[in-house]
């Protein structure tokens, strides 16, 4: 199976079953049993093409003599794959692009598809002068127009273009080094004898920049030195600014990342209880905590928004990582952009009622951290305007992070175009004594 096979089969799979890439990618290189070049190069493609699709669907549309809509399914599918390869990937010869789709074409579909496709490919490299960027962003950037639309809303018209920029840009990898057990030095010596290339943070201390390769397989991580998390993240748990004995509440916790850096901030001395609604991923969150060696991390199956009354007042620090819109991620999750942004509705009333459970379970002078992934103003700034209105008993605290990054008014929002992280925002409310 080739990197090109897997990256359309996974790209099939997101369109008929509505799966999210990340996932489905995982699934599908595992299954097809690809090396770590190949895996990188199938992952590239699917990505690219996701976040790209509407630009491509534009080009592709200026060669084909039918709607796109009247083909079979997998065409426009092969076409994506082909035409990203031949635009945004030089190293790739355009014959190989080509060939390759037209066979995907015939074994999908049939000849006489085959042949438009070589004929639309064979087109566009005879005519790479039509193949401009349009002025219109939701097509140039591959947004629908109704999300650029919001994102302009929340972000303003200055940063609203850089920040659909940095969506189709490669995230980069992240590692944190479990201090209680590593430094940074030490473990660049380690990936570099691995074979991989790595390299400090630019501002944040104990922090990696993996450029290339993957970590799961190699020593380093299967020793608990390291974990992937994105700055944002562990930025959000510096804010709150933990210490030995602490008993401390991550309650929407999964994949545990938040849990674990506050475990490390904590000395691994103290109690943290690391909890999600999904059974499943308890267990993921136990199996890394026993990795990482953090025996403190005590982790459970809670539906945040339902009270229990024996936690009322009963933690110095409270983590509430809540469910968002993800439009922070779009990077990392190219695929959140098409999603109907109607359903999306709901939301803050869930976030609310997680806020005002977990307000009840920080002690008087303990601290209340709300976090999201993404950048829209009602699930960020105006959920917290709304409960401090309602909360005399909280103050949003001031606080200053690595980078220089510090929020006067206890509020902090992060942009992938600005402070090269995930969207993010943190608030920080202090429960009054």
């Amino acid at each position: 199976m080739s990197a090109r096979d897997t990256a359309l089969a996974v790209l099939i799979a997101c369109r008929r079953q509505d799966a999210w890439s990340d996932g489905a990618m995982k699934r599908r290189i595992a299954a097809d049993r690809l090396d770590r070049r190949d895996a990188a190069l199938a992952a590239r493609l699917c990505y690219g093409v996701l976040q790209n699709r509407l630009l491509l669907d534009y080009w592709i549309g200026l060669f084909l003599k039918t709607k796109q809509k009247d083909l079979h399914p997998a065409v426009p599918d092969i076409l994506r794959l082909a035409v990203y390869q031949l635009r945004f990937m030089d190293k790739v010869p355009a014959s190989a692009a080509v060939n390759e789709a037209v066979e995907q074409t015939k074994r999908l579909v049939n000849s006489r598809a085959a042949g438009l496709v070589n004929g639309v490919l064979r087109n566009m490299l005879r005519q790479p002068e039509l193949l401009t960027l349009p002025e219109d962003l939701s097509i140039r950037y591959s947004h629908p127009r109704a999300l650029v639309d919001l994102l302009r809303q929340n972000v303003g018209e200055d940063r609203l273009e850089p920040l659909l920029q940095a969506h189709n840009s490669v995230p980069p990898v992240y590692l944190q080094i479990n201090t209680l057990r590593a430094d940074a030095d030490g473990v660049l010596a380690a990936l570099e004898g691995e074979g991989l290339t790595a390299a400090p943070h630019a501002w944040l201390p104990d922090c990696l920049e993996l450029r290339g390769g993957s970590v799961e397989q190699i020593a380093v991580w299967q020793e608990g030195k390291v974990y992937v998390q994105d700055p944002a993240a562990r930025l959000a748990v510096l804010a709150t600014n933990l210490q030995p004995d602490m008993r401390v509440l991550d309650c929407c916790a999964a994949p545990g990342g938040k849990s674990f850096a506050a475990a490390i901030c904590m000395e691994n001395r103290g109690e943290l209880i690391s909890c999600d609604i999904h059974p499943h991923k308890i267990e993921l969150i136990e199996k890394s905590a026993a990795r990482l060696g953090l025996s403190g991390v005590r982790a459970c199956v809670k539906d945040a928004s339902e009270y229990d009354p024996a936690w009322d007042g009963g933690f110095d620090a409270v983590i509430a990582d809540v469910p968002c819109s993800g439009l922070g991620v779009i990077r990392k999750k190219p695929d959140i952009r098409y999603k109907d942004l109607t359903q999306l509705a709901g939301l803050p009333a869930v976030q609310r009622r997680i806020l005002e459970t977990q307000a009840r379970y920080v002690r008087p002078g303990g601290v209340l951290l709300y976090s999201t992934c993404t950048i829209l103003k009602l699930e960020n700034e105006e959920q917290i305007a709304a409960f401090l209105g309602d909360h005399p008993e909280y103050r949003a605290e001031p606080f200053s992070l690595p980078g220089g990054l510090a929020a006067p008014e206890g509020m902090l929002t992060l942009l992938p175009s600005v402070h090269d992280t995930d969207g993010f925002f943190i608030a920080k409310l202090r429960r009054m004594p």
